[in-house]
């Protein structure tokens, strides 16, 4: 369903105002605390508002939008640093089902998985991450019993809809697994940033029912969605790190001037402001190609699964230093930016990548 531009503002808005209440820095600081790691009442307003069910088609009780609107969004949860299974339930699953799945597939998994009462995961890579058919661990045999370990499970503790990407006898297929099935094992990693869940999948012999048919080519069109949800989560951050920043230096005074008046903290300023307007329209550009379903689309997701990414990491890092002493304490929020950006660059294939991706989309 295509919206206007009026309307995907209005429900950006709405989102980024439910955000404000109900997904403060406190409400972070205390959620990533928890053993489930996140709210599970911000979980069901986001449902009750269409979020979890963007990419459903309305047959199924989603909204039937596509990556405008998701790209849109995201940038709010990013900025407010929502911890929650978003990308990893409404977008990467909701889209590989999508994109794999039978109707009957998409009748069963999709209408629980925009109404919240579902949680969605995919294991894809193992453990060296490289998020391509080379990278995958996991071995089905022909009886539809998979072997091996996958790695960088998002939300994988939490996850009821379990999709398992896994080597065939003809390439990949996309496989379920119930969540008590036997010989599965999931084991919670050790993260940076405690408020992106990540877990270890290990399968021994255990039994899975194959989704459709569809290879790799349903993966792929899976993780482009889950590029844009990052970029525009990353774009987000970036942005809002940046203004409170900027708000910093306005109002932080040394040697009886506004520490922002020093031409230095202007230059330094006036670079990030690049890096935030680079991925702003690297995400946005991305999500446009995508949905206009263009044949540059493949390496405008490539440039802003990099290009985000980096803006982020350099945008956070540099506002600790611009904040000075307090900015490297655990009370301020800076290092909270600077955990989930350093996460977002490994996630769903790297920069590198991305790199070597949008180099190929170019005819390099």
């Amino acid at each position: 369903m295509t919206i206007s531009v009026a309307e995907r503002a209005e429900l950006r808005t709405a989102v980024g105002e439910l955000l404000a209440d109900k997904c403060t820095e406190a409400d972070v600081r205390r959620v990533m605390e928890t053993e489930d790691g996140y709210d599970a009442d911000l979980w069901r307003a986001l449902a009750d508002q269409g979020v979890l069910g963007m990419l459903v088609d309305a047959d199924h009780g989603g909204m039937g939008f596509g990556a405008l609107e998701l790209e849109a969004v995201a940038e709010e949860t990013g900025a407010a640093l929502q911890p929650a299974p978003f990308i990893s339930s409404a977008v990467l699953t909701v889209a590989l089902v999508n994109a794999a799945g039978s109707a009957e597939d998409s009748a069963r998994l999709l209408p629980g998985l925009a109404d919240g009462t579902s949680i969605g995961t995919v294991a894809i890579t193992g453990k060296k991450g490289t998020w391509t058919p080379e990278g995958v661990e996991v071995r089905a045999d022909a009886d539809g019993k998979l072997t091996g370990e996958a790695h960088y499970v998002t939300w994988g503790q939490a996850a009821n809809v379990i999709l398992v990407v896994a080597s065939t006898g003809d390439g990949v297929g996309v496989f379920e697994v119930a969540p008590d099935a036997e010989g599965f094992t999931r084991t919670a990693a050790t993260v940076f940033d405690p408020s992106v869940r990540l877990s270890t999948f290990t399968f021994a012999g255990t039994p899975a029912r194959r989704l459709g048919t569809a290879g790799w080519e349903a993966v792929a069109e899976a993780l482009d969605y889950a590029v844009i949800a990052s970029a525009g989560e990353q774009a987000g951050g970036t942005r809002r790190i940046f203004d409170m920043t900027i708000e910093y230096l306005k109002t932080r005074v040394q040697f009886g001037r506004q520490i922002g008046s020093f031409q230095a903290l202007k230059h330094m300023a006036a670079d990030l402001l690049i890096e935030v307007e680079n991925a702003t329209s690297a995400a946005q550009h991305a999500a446009a190609e995508k949905a206009a379903g263009s044949a540059d689309a493949a390496g405008a997701i490539a440039l802003a699964g990099f290009a985000c990414a980096e803006a982020y990491e350099t945008v956070s890092m540099n506002a600790i230093q611009m904040h000075g002493g307090i900015g490297f304490t655990w009370e301020h929020p800076a290092h909270l930016f600077v955990r989930r950006a350093r996460t977002g660059l490994q996630l769903f294939g790297g920069t590198r990548l991305h790199r070597e991706r949008y180099l190929v989309s170019k005819g390099a």
